[in-house]
């Protein structure tokens, strides 16, 4: 019998996969790419989604039902891949959605057919709250409201992303490479630390809004949640205890003085700065006012030898003068 899935694990790489898909399609902002998932599910139901290929696939906005999957390109992708890695089995596809369409259901059909229970995982490739960018679903039928039919319908199964050490190691190093050089370190780091509080925040008001539901009766006591959520609580340090609070105020000490003396180191070569600047511009000036001396020593002394030599052929032209009348 097959296995129905209850849990859907996707890997980093499907994801970038995705968002290159997505990207290199250059398409619109209504529109979506479309994909298949390959991985495994094992016999509790949990769903590996290892690897994933695009496949084309077009659709009318006006009338969503008019859509076109590229059946002899996916199975084509599909026996190749099979080639490489025989254990790797369609599991579902992949819809960059950001929400599910009307036509979703009928391509679910589809894949139906290499897959008794295959999942829909949406990915958001621009999402725009901080969390998991995926949600996962499988199809399942329910019965009309007049109760005469039944029709299939999309049920959402959780969903995370797990990465095997192999693949921890190649991400790390794809977003060392891919971070930019013209942002600080410091700037990147106050923002990483801010995204971080910001999903504390998230989480704890998703706690608080769970635990409210349960005292008041609107959810049902689930002992596994409050077990971890327990589990989380006994990990927060005991900030009672003597030699904790003596911790944290000599960790708190040490970061200050840190900050006080860097202060002052910067004050002291903000002042040395300011003094170099003033002993360069007195020297600027003193010789400024040297050379202006000196031009205008020059000066009177070129008018002086003129004012002589303008005398001495005064005085030679009046002896010449006189000698004449003589």
């Amino acid at each position: 019998m097959p296995v129905v899935p209850t849990e859907v694990v996707v890997h980093p790489l499907v994801l970038l996969s995705v968002v290159d898909h997505y990207n290199r399609a250059s398409i619109g902002p209504r529109q979506r790419v479309v994909g298949c998932l390959l991985g495994e599910i094992d016999k509790n139901g949990r769903v590996d989604v290892t690897n994933s290929y695009a496949v084309p696939f077009d659709e009318e906005e006006r009338n969503p039902k008019i859509w076109f999957l590229d059946h002899d390109y996916h199975e084509t992708m599909f026996a190749m891949f099979q080639k490489v890695n025989i254990k790797e089995k369609i599991v579902g596809w992949y819809s960059t959605g950001p929400k599910i369409r009307t036509s979703d259901i009928d391509v679910h059909e589809v894949f139906r057919r290499y897959n008794d229970h295959p999942v829909l995982v949406v990915i958001d490739v621009k999402p725009q709250k901080i969390g998991i960018p995926t949600k996962s679903y499988i199809s399942a039928e329910e019965v009309t409201e007049d109760g005469k039919e039944t029709r299939r319908a999309f049920q959402y199964i959780p969903s995370s992303i797990e990465a095997l050490e192999v693949e921890e190691v190649g991400v790390e190093h794809l977003l060392r490479d891919v971070k930019d050089a013209s942002v600080s370190t410091l700037a990147t780091d106050i923002k990483e630390k801010c995204v971080s509080l910001h999903s504390l925040e998230t989480h704890i008001s998703e706690m608080e809004e769970y635990l409210s539901k349960v005292v008041d009766g609107t959810l049902p006591i689930n002992h596994t949640i409050l077990n971890m959520l327990q589990d989380i609580f006994n990990y927060l340090p005991n900030l009672t205890l003597d030699h904790v609070q003596k911790a944290f105020s000599v960790k708190t000490n040490d970061m200050s003085l840190v900050i006080y003396l860097s202060s002052m180191i910067r004050s002291v070569i903000a002042l040395h700065n300011l003094i170099n600047n003033k002993i360069h511009n007195k020297e600027l000036e003193t010789s400024h006012l040297t050379a202006q001396k000196d031009r205008e020593q020059e000066k009177h002394d070129i008018e002086e030898l003129i004012k002589e030599k303008t005398d001495s052929s005064s005085s030679s032209s009046s002896s010449s003068s006189s000698s004449d009348k003589k």
